[in-house]
């Protein structure tokens, strides 16, 4: 078969059995964020483009080369959000919940979309889960965000992560580490990545965030934030660490972690995987972004958040995708059968039961796809059983089986897991 329209490069359909992968961690992050008192948030997939350059920074690699923009009909510039902070901040400035008792807090899934090279675990649209807290500016928050996103990873199965840590500074601090840098990366400008010579003259933290072999080489020796932090943004990196610690946090410093995005300040921090996700293996970043609600309209209101990426939350846990099959398989022998099977399985589905029925043809066909389909149990219907009202079982793991009436059924299989 040829198919006549393929999907566009960079994007991908998510098919069973990773469906349920994918469904998996969504509920455990429902569940973990909830019980951190997250409710979730949907903001739309499209803003205007001023939202994107005013947060992330015409200087950032997203704005500069990678952001789907486009002219609307009515002549808007408009783009396709390439990460969800901006959005969330957007919809909580424009909805005056700053009125609201702090701290308010939010987690959000959706696709987001930026135009790069297609590789491991990142495609030109891609789904993240991602969570955000305005309103408290205590280090506390940082590290009670921080234990339930470990927390949530190891909900779904994740071990062998690091977590690494670094603070950024704020505005006070920030400008002096910006003039070292260039100091520094100034008599290198020619031996850098075209890319990093521009970050020199625009933002020059970026060159500490290239991948590209020469650049990485250069900066080895380069200027620590850390020589250069405000007395406030030590003691709140201090304040982090002692909150981690006593939470028994494993934790990893590093001295030249930045984030790709102008509106980080102080705290920033990544979950890193294991060697299977080659040079991009972070699962999970976040940071705080103090100013961020300030410039978009708002109060001065500190906040934090983090997001990670589905694709590779999914690949880290490719072994455990299997396509759930049905608790019960209905095997019927002709319309009067079927019709009851079909009565029988409607009344089990209202139960939250999945069935599956076999719609015809010879009892060893409808057997034999009950096998395929990894069924956890079979019933039969035939003549004889429509006759006696009675009912034989077999379960396909164990082989144990049994048999009774109708309500026998609903009892055996209701709500079965």
């Amino acid at each position: 078969m040829r198919p006549r329209f393929t999907a566009l490069k960079g994007v991908a359909d998510v098919l069973p059995p990773e469906t349920s992968l994918w469904r998996k961690i969504e509920n455990a992050a429902a569940g973990v964020m909830g019980a951190y008192g997250y409710d979730e948030i949907i903001p739309p997939v499209i803003e205007q483009t001023g939202l994107f350059l005013r947060s992330i920074g015409d200087s950032s690699d997203i704005v500069a080369k990678e952001m789907y923009t486009f002219t609307d009909k009515g002549g808007r510039s408009v783009s396709l959000r390439p990460e969800g902070t901006a959005s969330i901040v957007r919809a909580y400035v424009e909805h005056n919940l700053p009125v609201r008792p702090a701290p308010q807090k939010f987690f959000y899934f959706g696709p987001m979309f930026r135009y790069e090279r297609p590789q491991k675990g990142r495609q030109r649209q891609f789904y993240q889960l991602g969570a955000e807290c305005f309103g408290i500016a205590d280090p506390g928050v940082d590290a009670e965000m921080i234990t339930m996103l470990l927390t949530l990873l190891d909900r779904i199965g994740l071990k062998g992560l690091s977590l690494e840590l670094n603070s950024i500074g704020c505005k006070e601090c920030r400008p002096a580490f910006k003039e070292r840098l260039k100091g520094f990366f100034g008599p290198h400008l020619n031996e850098l990545c075209p890319d990093c010579q521009r970050r020199h003259e625009q933002n020059p933290l970026r060159i500490l965030d290239c991948k590209v072999e020469r650049c990485i080489e250069i900066r080895k020796n380069a200027p620590l934030i850390s020589e250069t932090l405000c007395q406030d943004c030590k003691d709140h990196f201090s304040g982090l660490l002692g909150y981690l610690d006593a939470m028994g946090a494993a934790y990893v410093l590093n001295p030249h972690m930045v984030r790709g995005l102008d509106y980080y300040t102080r705290t920033v921090f990544e979950v890193k995987g294991g060697a299977g996700l080659g040079a991009q293996n972070a699962v999970a970043a976040g940071g705080r972004y103090d100013l961020l609600v300030s410039e978009f309209g708002g109060p001065d209101t500190p906040a934090i958040g983090f997001a990670m990426g589905m694709e590779r939350l999914a690949g880290l846990l490719q072994g455990e995708a299997a396509v759930p099959g049905p608790v019960l398989f209905i095997a019927s022998m002709g319309k009067e059968a079927a019709v009851e099977a079909l009565r029988m399985a409607a009344r089990l589905r209202d139960g939250g039961t999945r069935v599956e029925l076999g719609w015809g043809g010879s009892l060893k066909s409808q057997l034999r796809r009950a096998d395929k389909i990894n069924a956890g149990n079979v019933v039969i219907i035939g003549e004889e059983e429509l006759m006696s009202g009675r009912f034989k079982w077999k379960d396909m793991r164990d082989g144990s089986s049994g048999e009774g009436g109708r309500e026998d059924i609903f009892k055996q299989f209701s709500q079965a897991k």
